[in-house]
């Protein structure tokens, strides 16, 4: 006994051509918008503004600006922490950019159990 499908169903063939030129045109959306999420630089500031820190995309630091104010030779150990706050923080907000632009683009689509998918 054969089911009878509905028009469109079953062949298969165009929804996958479809499906497949919609991932295709995902990866390369997902590919410029990289590009340009690498390209885009963050200043972030520590320390009550003591400390500003500019990160670019690619998690490369550009560079550290330090207030005279907070350099003080018998306390490095407190320069240090602000500047590793900082540097932290830029970390995260380029991490919660990325993410939040790239869950735009796909629509949150997540599938661990499909590596390199996309």
């Amino acid at each position: 006994m054969r089911a009878k499908l509905p028009k469109g169903v079953g062949g298969g063939a165009p929804n996958m051509q479809s499906m497949i030129k919609q991932a295709q045109k995902m990866q390369e959306d997902m590919a410029a918008l990289q590009e340009d999420l690498d390209a885009r630089e963050y200043e972030i500031k520590a320390g009550g503004g003591a400390v500003t820190v500019k990160i670019n995309g690619k998690l490369e630091v550009l560079s550290i600006d330090i207030q005279p104010e907070i350099v003080d030779p018998d306390d490095i150990e407190t320069l240090a922490d602000i500047l590793t706050a900082g540097v932290n923080e830029a970390i995260k907000k380029v991490h919660a950019t990325n993410n939040d632009e790239m869950g735009k683009l796909t629509g949150g689509l997540n599938m661990p159990g499909v590596p390199g998918l996309f």
